[in-house]
């Protein structure tokens, strides 16, 4: 048997699945405790999640995977509109592939919406939950969300598909949704750095024939039904600056005895300390 010692840097792999390899991101291999499972947000992958998985991996094994049809997972092969029942269990069949039964789970945007879905089917895994960022589109909206947000990228000779995934991934940053671009839709967010806005769009180039299929399994889940059968001890958060936190009072309410609080996001080194203090502070909570 290898024994490994605790690492503190990201390292990556991959899981093999029936569809083909889940790709994952960890750190804190070795550490004892709980694993912690990530799931991160559309259209990007568990790149995006990095400053997060180095800040929590200082006291326990985390591992983050991408979505499939994601980053440099394989495409999901249940159509062109799976649930995100579907995607719940494709995790769930790289977690069991990398030999993890028991892991606390932490959901961000469309990773909420799955790791909701984990939760609810498989409550004896999931030993706490963080859903953070979570939407609650009126019918109206999400029909138009589905209707305009992700559409299917064509590729073609010109490389119209670069031009469009750059607007699409830096337009998000200056208008809510993306393709409302007037002053009422504005944001008041303001643009990432180069580096990190350069490596979300790589991300989604990577996955730019699939990047919309996960995307619009959120967009067409139905969180209002979902969200009250959670009965794992839950944590629902929301960085201030993110466009879901209009939703955030009416959705902590959905699930029964769930803790509730609004962070400062990752975007700067002081709220990314803060951010993974008060998580850790949930994670080891040993109370139910």
């Amino acid at each position: 048997m290898i024994h490994r010692q605790p690492s503190s840097r990201i390292r990556r792999g991959f899981a093999d699945i029936a569809e083909g390899q889940v790709h994952f991101r960890t750190a804190g291999e070795g550490r004892g405790g709980v694993p912690l499972v990530m799931l991160h947000a559309s259209p990007g992958s568990a790149k995006m999640l990095e400053p997060l998985i180095l800040g929590l991996s200082r006291n326990r094994h985390v591992i983050a995977t991408d979505t499939l049809g994601n980053g440099d997972s394989c495409a999901p092969q249940a159509g062109e509109k799976p649930p995100i029942a579907y995607f719940a269990d494709a995790h769930l069949r790289a977690l069991d592939a990398l030999g993890i039964d028991a892991f606390d789970l932490y959901g961000t945007h469309t990773g909420a919406n799955i790791a909701c879905e984990i939760a609810i089917a498989h409550p004896a895994r999931v030993r706490r939950l963080i859903l953070d960022g979570v939407s609650l589109y009126a019918p109206e909206e999400q029909a138009d969300m589905l209707a305009n947000y992700a559409p299917g990228v064509t590729l073609d000779l010109n490389g119209s598909q670069l031009h469009w995934i750059w607007h699409f991934v830096r337009d998000v940053y200056l208008f809510w949704p993306w393709y409302r671009r007037d002053a009422a839709h504005r944001r008041n967010l303001g643009l990432p750095s180069a580096d990190e806005l350069h490596d979300k769009v790589v991300e989604v180039l990577k996955a730019a024939r699939t990047y919309h299929i996960p995307y619009n399994a959120a967009f067409a889940y139905d969180k209002a039904a979902r969200l009250p059968l959670v009965r794992t001890p839950t944590l629902t958060s929301c960085a201030e600056s993110d466009m879901f936190a209009e939703y955030f009072d009416r959705v902590r309410e959905l699930i029964p005895g769930s803790q509730s609080l609004l962070t400062s996001g990752t975007g700067s080194a002081e709220g990314l300390s803060t951010t993974v203090q008060l998580f850790e502070a949930f994670l080891n909570c040993s109370s139910t």
